[in-house]
């Protein structure tokens, strides 16, 4: 795989400061002056940054440019499908108090952060997310644990926003001991895409806040679509918490003019691996409002896992997966391999060929 090359902006050298506004994004090269009224208007309706790591990879020769098409603001984005809804995955009609999700027996969301260092425009909290609600404070995260105390069933907490790694590393050690106290929880795994959108910030400090003090299982989700995103910097902000003992997988989102062909994605599993991070969940695109221009169909996406499936490792292998609208969770919709027929089984390989299998097993006593 090629090494990823830095586009610098316009000014002849990296971008130095975050891009907020409308005037931002025209300045460093990623929008035509003519569009300032329309980046203006749906600033106004979402939350809009994107920052400079991010903004140095996009190519301002490519109009097509996949890193681009993930985080500038898009006037599409104000026409929403009638089937698109402000909560797509049910997370309030399954939140028993504010800043919890418990929508699976043995895990919960936590949502520690309302904010992020960047803002895509496929999210599915875009309706919450960064606009203006604070963090969640201290007596809600109090209200949080009492909850989690209370229900044995809980093994896992997965922290989630916003983007929890945006906190400071103390505020992050402070959540990390609290829950770590409570002897049934035993895996805390943070939602992130702070390694590919602002590596700087991941420090000693930040991996220390993780690991230390406690003997809890520490997974990190990284959030990444496209492989010009784990530049040498994300990849060394990843070994920097890996080797302090966190286990990393990916999240990654099936997205049209990002991902959707079988080269870009196997390139970004690929790129995972190299990582250290075990490719985990390929999410269809959820129906938040404003982003039909993103999704695939699920039978374009099942045809990409087919042909990742005659490519690829195991090891380099996500699930593709649908969050069923109306909090009804999440399942996998990867392609089928075995179909049922008389007297036994036709298994489909890599190829679409056929063949024939029968139960062999001796009978139950």
């Amino acid at each position: 795989m090629p090494r990823t090359q830095h586009v610098h902006s316009p000014r002849g050298g990296p971008l130095a400061r975050t891009l907020k506004f409308p005037a931002d994004f025209i300045e460093a090269g990623l929008a035509e002056p003519g569009r300032e009224a329309e980046l203006a208007a749906v600033g106004a309706r979402y939350a809009m940054t994107m920052t400079p790591a991010l903004a140095d990879l996009v190519d301002r020769n490519d109009p097509q440019d996949p890193i681009a098409r993930q985080f500038v603001p898009d006037v599409r984005e104000l026409d929403a499908h009638p089937a698109e809804i402000a909560d797509p995955i049910g997370d309030d009609l399954k939140s028993p108090v504010k800043g919890l999700v418990h929508r699976y027996p043995d895990r919960v969301l936590l949502k520690l952060a309302s904010v992020c260092a960047v803002y895509c425009r496929f999210c599915f909290r875009r309706e919450s997310v960064g606009q203006g609600e604070a963090n969640l404070s201290e007596a809600e995260f109090a209200a949080a644990l009492d909850y989690i105390r209370a229900h044995e069933e809980i093994w896992e907490v997965v922290l989630t926003g916003g983007d929890p790694l945006t906190l400071s590393p103390r505020r992050i050690a402070q959540a990390t001991q609290a829950l770590a106290a409570i002897p049934h929880v035993k895996i805390l795994r943070w939602h992130t895409r702070l390694p590919v959108a602002a590596p700087e910030r991941v420090t000693g400090a930040l991996a220390a806040a993780l690991t230390e003090g406690h003997d809890k299982t520490v997974y990190v989700a990284l959030h990444a679509n496209h492989a010009r995103e784990l530049t040498p910097e994300a990849r060394a902000a990843c070994k920097l918490l890996i080797d302090r003992g966190v286990a990393m997988v990916s999240q990654s989102v099936l997205l049209k003019g990002v991902n959707a062909d079988a080269d870009t994605l196997a390139a970004l599993m690929r790129a995972f691996v190299e990582t250290r991070i075990k490719p985990y969940y390929l999410h269809h695109g959820d129906l938040a409002p404003g982003t039909a221009h993103f999704r695939t169909t699920i039978a374009e996406g099942q045809a990409l896992m087919r042909q990742l499936r005659a490519r690829l490792s195991g090891l380099a292998q996500p699930t593709y997966v649908l969050d069923i609208p109306g909090a009804h969770g999440k399942i996998p919709i990867g392609a089928a391999y075995v179909e049922a027929t008389d007297g036994g089984y036709d298994l489909i390989d890599a190829s679409g060929a056929r063949h024939f299998y029968a139960d062999c097993c001796a009978p139950s006593e």
